[in-house]
């Protein structure tokens, strides 16, 4: 997406930046096979994968000795095809991702604005600076959003033009050894969705301007007849966590996601979501203005995103 092109999000403890091309020698050796293995958090990846690695999200020192080619059945990018993924990432509309680094030493962290709940940027507001503050010795790991069409078999006829809405499938991934079992996960998982919920109604112009369609008369009639706008709609989030991986489910419970379904799936799975119409939105925001900032991210001034 392009939503957050020129934003970042500071943490008490971490850097949220946008995918950007120098990034991807960094991210490329993590995902080779003989990185350390990475501990995925993940809401939508292969179940098999899902199936191992969320087993140690809270596990810092276990190793599994499969790599991700095994556990994914593919085979690895080359360092070209991942600046081609990189930049794809960053034009397509239906996928949001922040690499998360480490803040800097205290001695040059980042200032905050002045206004850091302004609707604009102060001109004093501190700016992130690509390949700086974000150096590949900062990063840690990424985080992400992946838009997918609502669909919903048990609507009756009355709801069928809220086929255009969305839902949310999340994904974090912390890669270093080192920086697992610090509550980093935790801490970029809430910024992010802070993020999301702030940013909901451009983030979801960006995914409707790139998927319109040209209606049918038909189609634009029922619509006005059922009293129906063409507001595309985020749903709910939803993540999906091994049943055994207690303190995840945990994790999440606390941040305002709520189980679903009669019980773990075929793969041992429980899924949760998080409604985006009201429900469990205060959890979701509860740090707003207590310890997250939205930066300008490269030599921007006056722009963000809300």
């Amino acid at each position: 997406m392009k939503l957050n092109e020129h934003t970042a999000l500071q943490t008490p403890r971490l850097l949220l930046v946008p995918y950007s091309p120098h990034h991807v020698p960094t991210y490329h050796s993590w995902m080779q096979d003989e990185v350390n293995p990475l501990l995925l958090l993940s809401l939508s990846l292969l179940p098999f994968l899902i199936l191992h690695s969320l087993l140690a999200f809270h596990a810092p020192n276990h190793r599994y000795t499969q790599d991700l080619q095994t556990l994914t059945a593919s085979s690895p990018l080359s360092l070209a095809e991942e600046y081609s993924m990189c930049a794809s990432w960053r034009s397509d509309a239906d996928k949001l991702t922040f690499i998360i680094c480490t803040c800097a030493p205290a001695s040059t962290s980042l200032p905050a604005p002045s206004s850091a709940e302004s609707s604009t940027l102060q001109e004093n507001a501190a700016v992130v600076t690509p390949g700086a503050h974000d150096a590949p010795e900062n990063m840690i790991g990424d985080v992400n959003l992946f838009l997918y069409p609502y669909e919903d078999e048990s609507e009756d006829e009355e709801q069928e033009g809220n086929k255009e809405d969305v839902i949310g499938e999340l994904e974090i991934m912390i890669a270093p050894p080192s920086a697992r079992g610090k509550g980093y996960a935790k801490e970029a998982l809430e910024a992010f969705l802070w993020y999301i919920k702030r940013s909901v109604t451009a983030l979801l112009d960006e995914y409707g301007s790139a998927d319109s369609k040209p209606e049918s008369e038909e189609k634009t009639k029922q619509k006005e007849k059922m009293g129906m706008g063409e507001k595309i709609r985020l749903r709910y989030l939803r993540v999906k966590i091994n049943k055994d991986n207690v303190k995840s489910l945990g994790l999440f419970e606390k941040m305002g996601f709520k189980r679903v379904g009669g019980g773990p799936n075929y793969f041992g799975e429980v899924e949760m979501r998080v409604g985006m119409d009201g429900h469990g939105e205060e959890k979701m925001g509860e740090k707003e203005g207590n310890g997250f900032t939205q930066l300008p991210y490269g030599n921007v001034h006056g722009r963000i995103h809300v």
